[in-house]
């Protein structure tokens, strides 16, 4: 009887189970097919109305900052003054040919100084008077260059003053004899006698006279 009741209670608790498990299938699928319908439902409601989102109202900008925190203005130089005394731009032609100077003024020349007048007579030098060749003779010849055999000859020029006498006697040769180029001059200062030179107005001026000496040994 015990075993009996066990067993009758098993397949009640199998039974329950198995209605359970079928209960549980048919509202799994009822939910389903409902929550099915239920979104397609809300796919056509959503795709048929077009829902705009809200923008979020702007924001007002904000107050300017009182005037006491405002930066100074910038610092503005004043613009410098017009000068309105400025020259006038030169203005350059192009292809000008450059000015003809002016000629210079013409240079006084100073006037040539007038020639002298012509002389009324010749003006002629000192002439001498006699045989110069008698100015010196063998008896002239010094005696030491006799005694050596020196000869030679001796140029000489002399000043003749207004009277035609020798005034001053130089050595323009030399005969490489001392003592002969004086006894030249001691001989002529002595002997020589001229006819004074005259200017161009015919009257007695200074003049010279060269001339020369050669001294030669005597041959007996």
């Amino acid at each position: 009887m015990a075993y009996a009741d066990q067993q009758m209670s098993g397949n009640k608790i199998t039974a329950l189970i198995i209605v359970a498990i079928l209960h549980v299938v048919v509202g799994y699928a009822l939910v389903s097919g409902l929550a099915y319908s239920a979104i397609q439902k809300v796919k056509e409601v959503t795709s048929a109305v077009n829902i705009e989102e809200e923008k979020p109202p702007e924001e007002p900008p904000p107050p300017p900052p009182p005037k006491d925190d405002l930066p100074p203005p910038p610092i503005v130089a004043p613009p410098p003054p017009i000068s309105f005394n400025a020259p006038a731009p030169q203005v350059q032609t192009v292809n000008q040919a450059p000015p003809i100077p002016a000629p210079p003024a013409p240079v006084a020349l100073p006037a040539p100084p007038a020639a002298p007048p012509a002389p009324r007579f010749q003006p002629k030098g000192a002439a001498p008077k006699g045989n110069p060749g008698n100015w010196a003779t063998s008896n002239d010849y010094p005696s030491r260059a006799l005694r050596e055999e020196r000869e030679g000859t001796t140029g000489f020029r002399v000043t003749v003053g207004t009277d035609g006498k020798v005034t001053d006697c130089q050595i323009t040769r030399s005969s490489g004899s001392p003592d002969l180029d004086e006894a030249t001059c001691a001989n002529v200062r002595r002997r020589a006698r001229f006819t004074p030179a005259t200017d161009g107005e015919g009257n007695p001026a200074t003049g010279t006279y060269s001339n020369s000496i050669r001294w030669v040994i005597p041959k007996d």
